[in-house]
């Protein structure tokens, strides 16, 4: 199946995306509806946050670009001292912008 990529196919792919979107979203609120949560739930629940995010970062730590790396490092280093994660994203961030421009 193929879409042109005309205004209205464009379109046509954000509607898709959006209804795709909310469907996963609304459904994992409507199937969690059904579940009772446990502690055992529970730390599953916590727990997935945390895989997911490592299954992001650990690839860009072995196959990342400089500007990567230096993300990586200076989120790290900026969490560690401010416990605070929005400055450190947006140091990251800072510091994979200025690398990439820099060099």
């Amino acid at each position: 199946m193929t879409i042109e990529t005309t205004t209205t196919g464009v379109l046509i792919l954000i509607l898709i995306m959006t209804l795709v979107t909310l469907v996963t979203r609304f459904g994992g609120v409507f199937i969690m509806s059904f579940v009772r949560i446990n502690p055992r739930i529970e730390s599953f629940i916590n727990t997935m946050a945390s895989s997911v995010l490592i299954a992001i970062i650990v690839p860009m730590a072995f196959e990342g670009d400089a500007g990567a790396l230096a993300a990586l490092s200076v989120t790290a280093v900026t969490m560690l001292v401010l416990q605070k994660p929005l400055p450190a994203i947006g140091a990251g961030v800072f510091a994979a912008a200025a690398l990439r421009y820099l060099f």
